[in-house]
């Protein structure tokens, strides 16, 4: 694996080597900088802790953090009584993923654990290189317990080649929360996604029982046409499992009266409460994301919101 520092004078010689086309690929999709990070969540003595932490490459975490411990939990009925919520915050050192870079992430949350997963920053994807799409894999699984899945926003620069996939997999009795946030270009420069290409997928199961399948590619002429983010530049889904009506009122009275200039739309579907946001700033999405979270997430989890430290900083 090649630090980032090296990766365009390498993709450069690679340019000048006289390779056929083919091969050339094959060595520049080799250039990428790949990492993985395996985790696993279980109720121990009623508090969930980390019982397994694998990684390999610049994907980690530093510790839990358990900032709930003088916050009672309130009444919500449940089989199976949850522990006190972990917060973790999962750490790219790099920053961005350039070219042919890929990340993977695993999580399981065992039953009775809760489990709150965050990053620290937003996550930056660049323009594409020789070395081809950037690509991001989160897999979640929540055996019957609570899994809040909280990240800052992705940036898609102008020219970037980026492809996520997000595949999260509830057992019976299990709860959600989740939110995905992405902003193509950098708007506050000018710059749109230029000749960049962003392809999203997300999946959401009870067992073997989807409850909601997206994909979703944004190109430039999507940017700006009505049937696309009609001249958006940030786009933003909050889910919430299992909801009812009553999440649905709160979660539309909310954000009639926060969302500000944004473009925000609630739903309920086969007990998935889904919120989606079109805006002009992530902070923006992500800050009316986060008054969802205050005001729902005693009726999904039945704890008060505790937000973790790493948002003030």
């Amino acid at each position: 694996m090649l630090p980032a520092s090296s990766f365009l004078s390498a993709a450069a010689s690679v340019a000048g080597s006289g390779l056929p086309a083919d091969s050339m690929s094959e060595i520049a999709a080799q250039l990428g900088w790949r990492a993985t990070l395996d985790l696993q969540l279980q109720n121990v003595d009623g508090g969930a802790r980390v019982t397994r932490r694998r990684h390999s490459g610049p994907l980690l975490v530093q510790r839990a953090f358990y900032p709930e411990r003088a916050s009672p939990a309130s009444s919500l009925s449940t089989a199976q009584p949850m522990s006190e919520p972990c917060h973790v915050y999962i750490i790219h050192p790099p920053g961005g993923l350039a070219s042919g870079d890929g990340l993977e992430l695993c999580a399981t949350v065992e039953c009775g654990a809760h489990a709150l997963l965050t990053t620290p920053a937003a996550g930056k994807f660049y323009r594409r290189g020789e070395a081809g799409v950037a690509r991001l894999s989160q897999r979640l699984r929540v055996d019957g317990g609570v899994l809040e899945w909280l990240p800052q926003e992705n940036i898609f620069y102008p020219n970037a080649a980026a492809a996520l996939a997000t595949v999260v997999h509830l057992s019976a009795g299990a709860r959600f929360i989740g939110w995905e946030v992405g902003c193509f270009g950098l708007p506050a420069s000018g710059r749109t996604l230029e000749s960049g290409e962003v392809r999203q997928s997300f999946e959401l199961w009870q067992d073997d029982r989807p409850l909601l399948l997206e994909r979703l590619t944004i190109k430039q002429a999507a940017l700006s046409a009505r049937w696309g983010l009609a001249d958006h530049s940030t786009t933003g889904t909050w889910l919430g499992f299992p909801a009812g009506p009553a999440e649905l009122q709160t979660a539309r009275a909310h954000t009639e009266t926060s969302c500000g200039g944004l473009t925000v739309a609630c739903t309920l579907v086969d007990e998935v409460l889904v919120c989606r946001a079109l805006g002009q700033r992530a902070d923006h999405v992500i800050q009316v994301f986060i008054g969802l979270w205050r005001a729902l997430r005693p009726a999904f989890t039945g704890r008060e919101a505790v937000a973790p430290r790493v948002w003030a900083t």
